[in-house]
């Protein structure tokens, strides 16, 4: 009777053991960046955030309450829960890939490449030649129209509406961009918005439209206005 109670004990004790195990395993697996998490996961995040605007602290990969604020921020952007958590959807739209991220849908990668694709493709038809900044400018203009109610609601609506951009008229959208104009088009749609909101742009020493010089700027980059 004892050596029945004795391995009893001991087939219990593995037991739970071994649930403990599994699940501390899974918990690896789901653990997402939130306040009080460090690592090289939460540096990834401020460094990205930082270039994006949303934060001003320290590139310390200790995630304090300026990283939750601008996680906050970034998903209120993004139309997130805003939660301050850098959870599966807030890290996917980053761009930071987790363990689950392989779990999203081949149509839906493959509808966000093309997005990206013709949003690059834009960028350097219509400004290879200005700075990093102003080249995401341009390409959150684009996103700022497909929010607004007076445009197209798609990114390739917006690109090929008529009249809207030279690099359609003139076929430089049809060029193959550079690794440059690509990121620069990842940027904005991570929800870096260097245009501050704005809705147009022009060169003003080629312009010659009345109508878009009374539009209020928001920003000049480069050779470019932006305006709403």
């Amino acid at each position: 009777m004892k050596k029945k109670i004795i391995w009893f004990m001991l087939f219990f004790t593995l037991l739970t053991s071994f649930i403990i195990f599994k699940l501390n395993t899974n918990q690896d697996v789901e653990t997402l960046s939130k306040y009080g998490s460090r690592g090289s996961e939460v540096r990834t995040i401020q460094e990205k955030l930082k270039r994006w605007g949303y934060y001003n602290g320290s590139i310390d990969g200790i995630y304090g309450s300026q990283t939750v604020s601008a996680v906050k921020k970034f998903q209120q952007k993004n139309g997130l829960t805003v939660d301050g958590i850098a959870g599966k959807n807030t890290l996917n739209a980053m761009g930071i890939m987790t363990s689950s991220s392989s779990s999203s849908s081949s149509s839906s990668s493959s509808n966000n490449s093309a997005n990206l694709d013709l949003l690059a493709r834009l960028i350097y038809g219509e400004a290879r030649g200005e700075s990093y900044t102003g080249q995401v400018a341009v390409a959150a203009v684009v996103l700022n129209r497909v929010k607004h109610s007076s445009f197209p609601n798609t990114i390739s609506g917006v690109i090929y509406q008529s009249g809207a951009f030279d690099a359609v008229s003139d076929g430089q959208i049809n060029l193959t961009p550079n690794s440059t104009a690509k990121k620069a088009a990842q940027d904005a749609l991570n929800g870096w918005d260097p245009s501050y909101g704005a809705i147009y742009y022009f060169n003003p020493n080629t312009a010659t439209n009345k109508w878009i010089w009374s539009r209020p700027m928001t920003v000049t980059i480069g050779k470019h206005r932006f305006c709403k």
